[in-house]
């Protein structure tokens, strides 16, 4: 009589690593920078039609001590630069980047020295979600891969180590 026989399926065996990751990928906290039109489509994310609570983030935070993604939706200009790299900074490790919009990825149609011509010229973006302005469904399309982007890449993992002491190189 082994103890498989005693327990029965009552037990669920995983590693430490896969655990922490299915509950960060279960938990995300999103920081909202809604600057232009995307954050009307952001908001309309959370509302009960698309219900973006069932991926686990229903609290959008305006703390970023709070936050562990930060969703950038819409024109980005310069003036506005210091602000989001200063919420950015204030997030706690690991974070993520989602860019939403033409505007954020590569400055739309705004081709002036005002707007930056992509935030990943200032941040590390994760997730490019693309349009103008996107779906909501865009935004949950970029949602789940940021999902699998967390499974892939566990807690304790080399590059993920490596990955924070670059951002802490850039930081310092």
């Amino acid at each position: 009589m082994g103890i498989e026989e005693h327990l029965g399926h009552n037990v669920l065996t995983t590693t430490l690593e896969k655990l922490v990751d299915w509950g960060r990928k279960n938990s995300l906290w999103p920081a909202t920078f809604g600057l232009a039109c995307c954050a009307i489509e952001m908001i309309c994310t959370a509302a009960n039609r698309w219900d973006i609570a069932r991926f686990g983030m229903e609290a959008f935070r305006a703390s970023p001590r709070q936050a562990d993604v930060i969703i950038i939706a819409g024109t980005v200009v310069k003036k506005m630069m210091p602000a989001i790299q200063r919420v950015y900074d204030q997030m706690s490790e690991p974070k993520w980047v989602i860019a939403m919009g033409a505007c954020a990825t590569s400055g739309g149609i705004f081709d002036s020295y005002a707007v930056v011509q992509g935030i990943d010229k200032y941040l590390p973006v994760d997730v490019y979600v693309p349009g103008c302005p996107p779906r909501p469904e865009g935004l949950l399309y970029g949602i789940l891969k940021l999902h699998e982007q967390i499974l892939k890449d566990p807690f304790l993992s080399r590059k993920y180590k490596e990955s924070l002491q670059a951002r802490r190189e850039v930081a310092a």
